[in-house]
């Protein structure tokens, strides 16, 4: 069998750089292709991956992405998960292939699909009971009210497989927080939990979102890649155990935490490496919070609670990284040394 030709967007990104670095060593011979916007970061990409064919274009290229699409086995599109018009121009390259020649689309979300709730009553740092799973609770997973975030390209991608099921395979992976150092050609580090960081540091003081009692889900990028790698052999395999199309849906997390233990954490750590004066948060009102980080009520004072069954108990997917409070210190440093702090 030929190795497969696969397809990537989003390589010099926090999720897709890992994901390729993990893809990459466990099947050198796979046939990569991967965009890339400019031939800085083609550069980047080659200088790593000399045997990746370096594909130019942006999310907007589409005519690029159908093309791309229409040749590929396996597509894994890490980029933006609300850019509409990518989804489209994918959705769109799919419907070339055939039952005899099926493309597997593995695409990315996040559980922010699950925050609506703290959207809808703009109410922060509250603790939310609701909790989602991927299993049993899959079709409430799939039909989420259209103003959750990153809905309207979900529902992209679910029908584009719906649209041809025996030439189309779909899963959609839905990492929470993520975490840790990535291992990729660019970006290689994360957002929540280092926008907080950076903020604690920049103000010289902790801080708290409302009560801090809201709660998400935590991933290591590293143990994320281990579920796009998953995927994708079991897309090589034609199918494997996974599951495709209506029911792919994968939260891929490691246990859940409370945003308050971090927000504490990092302004401990941070006095501790005497970065700052105090131990002690200050909770802030709301319209502080977003003068700090305009994404800062979403990123530390929603919940999002989604348990990740179907990764396991399919994939034999089994997360080993340290939790995110674990690396709460290694996260101050990096910021500290960003900010040019350390």
């Amino acid at each position: 069998m030929a190795p497969p030709k696969v397809f990537l967007t989003g390589t010099t990104g926090y999720i897709g750089g890992d994901s390729l670095y993990n893809i990459h060593q466990a099947h050198p011979d796979w046939q990569l292709s991967v965009l890339v916007r400019s031939k800085e970061k083609g550069a980047q990409v080659a200088s790593k991956y000399p045997n990746a064919r370096i594909v130019y274009g942006t999310l907007d290229s589409a005519d690029v992405l159908v093309e791309e699409v229409k040749n590929a086995d396996i597509v894994y599109h890490f980029a933006d998960c609300d850019h509409v018009a990518s989804a489209n121009a994918i959705a769109k390259g799919v419907t070339y292939h055939t039952p005899e020649n099926p493309v597997w689309l593995i695409h990315t979300s996040g559980t922010g699909i699950l925050t609506y709730e703290d959207f809808r009553t703009n109410t922060w740092g509250i603790e939310r009971q609701k909790e989602f799973n991927d299993w049993d609770g899959i079709n409430e997973v799939t039909s989420l009210p259209d103003d959750a975030l990153h809905r309207n390209v979900d529902k992209i991608i679910l029908d584009a497989g719906k649209s041809n099921t025996a030439a189309v395979k779909t899963a959609i992976v839905c990492p929470p927080t993520i975490y840790g150092p990535g291992r990729g050609p660019g970006n290689q580090k994360s957002v929540q939990a280092y926008w907080l960081t950076q903020a604690v540091l920049k103000r010289k003081q902790g801080l708290l979102v409302g009560q801090g009692k809201n709660i998400w889900h935590q991933v290591h990028v590293q143990d994320l890649s281990d579920v796009y790698l998953a995927l994708g052999e079991a897309a090589a395999a034609g199918g494997g155990k996974a599951t495709w199309g209506d029911e792919g849906y994968y939260f891929a997390e490691n246990g859940s935490f409370v945003w308050g233990d971090i927000q504490r954490a990092v302004a401990k750590t941070a006095f501790e490496k005497k970065l700052i004066s105090s131990p002690d948060v200050e909770p802030l009102p709301d319209a502080k919070i977003t003068e700090l980080n305009q994404f800062g009520l979403y990123a530390w004072g929603s919940n999002s609670r989604g348990h990740a069954i179907r990764a396991r108990k399919l994939l034999g997917w089994s997360p080993k990284k340290p939790s995110l409070l674990e690396l709460i210190p290694h996260i101050v440093d990096v910021e500290a040394k960003d900010l040019g702090l350390a």
